[in-house]
């Protein structure tokens, strides 16, 4: 079993998958900190000074012994209030579409040079088996001793 175990594990498909499991990892706090520092604070600007991680809706009572701020959706979150956080959900699904795109991008950039790295190799015919160069042989020898010399 352990045999068996270390030769799945081992096949290149699931050395392929945690390769980009871990690569997908890494590139996620990347998109999240290109979502957060870079692109959510140009949005907010443009719309006003929108900070959309502030935009949720109280679903619960706030606990007696809270005395932290009454917006802070973080805070409020930690102490253990039910609540909507839609805007939290908004800044996810940006975070999404900027990395679907980044994805495809590479895809796309990779396949292109892939492309043009191959050589246009000439179409060479496939060698003729040899029983098949042997008859064609025989056959022009024939041709030549029937012909009538003149």
């Amino acid at each position: 079993m352990l045999k068996e175990f270390r030769k799945f594990v081992m096949r290149g498909n699931v050395m392929d998958l945690a390769v980009g499991v871990i690569i997908g990892g890494a590139f996620a706090g990347i998109t999240k900190s290109l979502t957060d520092d870079i692109i959510m604070p140009v949005v907010g600007w443009i719309f006003g000074g929108f900070n959309f991680s502030s935009y949720f809706i109280r679903l619960g009572p706030i606990p007696a012994g809270y005395s932290g701020s009454r917006t802070n959706y973080t805070a409020l979150k930690e102490a253990g209030v039910p609540m909507l956080g839609y805007g939290e959900f908004i800044t996810v699904a940006i975070n999404f579409v900027i990395l679907a795109v980044i994805i495809f991008l590479l895809v796309r950039s990779v396949n292109r040079m892939m492309e043009s790295f191959e050589e246009k190799k000439p179409e060479v015919a496939a060698p003729e088996p040899t029983d098949v160069v042997l008859l064609r042989e025989i056959r022009d020898e024939l041709r030549a001793k029937r012909a009538p010399e003149g």
